[in-house]
């Protein structure tokens, strides 16, 4: 069967700042094209919220450190989006569950999918074991372990689910963070630590195997 190509789609909103960790998105290509097989475009895409264009990409990322609240066309875009198959991996770059990204972007997500749309995911979910085995669900981050942020260890992902597959994805790792680097610079890791990027990715791929 042929696979569709990926693209790593990062969402641009009107509201606070999304161009965050820019070294991240080469960084997990790379490792989609160091493990699997799936066709890749090479280059980052940037898509407006609001736009059309966002429904070229089954697979898109949206992140920051502030305020997020969707103007109407922004709001609609994104809920027409999910309810129609897209997944959003979002990841909170306070790494703080009572920072402003993440208190403002669950309740804009309560806004546009219903009162408490966002659901822990139990730490056996297919997405800890769609292409690297994660027991013990997420992978914890440094930024977790160094005590920044709110101090605590997010031992659970949440997400909106949509018939039965993960339509938001949502992080208060930051995972982005602790991705931003030089690829070639994984050499010097004990572990490479994006491997629950390539993970995400071919879950959001409908990709389980090389």
């Amino acid at each position: 069967m042929q696979r569709s190509k990926f693209s790593f789609a990062r969402i641009r909103y009107t509201s606070g700042d999304w161009d965050t960790d820019q070294r991240m998105p080469s960084n997990i290509l790379n490792s989609l094209l160091e493990y699997t097989t799936i066709p890749l475009d090479p280059e980052e895409k940037i898509v407006e919220l609001g736009s059309d264009e966002l429904f070229k990409y089954p697979f898109c990322y949206l992140s920051g450190h502030k305020l997020v609240q969707f103007n109407q066309r922004e709001e609609a875009n994104f809920k027409k989006y999910v309810l129609n198959g897209g997944f959003v991996f979002v990841d909170d770059c306070n790494h703080d569950i009572d920072g402003l990204f993440a208190r403002s972007f669950e309740t804009q997500m309560n806004k546009t999918f219903g009162a408490q749309a966002l659901k822990k995911i139990p730490n056996d979910h297919p997405i800890y074991n769609s292409f690297f085995k994660f027991e013990k669900g997420p992978p914890t981050t440094s930024f977790e372990l160094n005590g920044w942020g709110d101090d605590l260890v997010h031992d659970y992902l949440q997400a909106i689910t949509i018939n039965h597959r993960i339509g938001v994805l949502y992080s208060n790792k930051d995972y982005g963070c602790e991705w931003d680097y030089e690829f070639r610079n994984k050499r010097f890791l004990a572990e490479d630590n994006t491997k629950f990027g390539v993970n995400i990715v071919l879950y959001a791929m409908g990709v389980n195997a090389l």
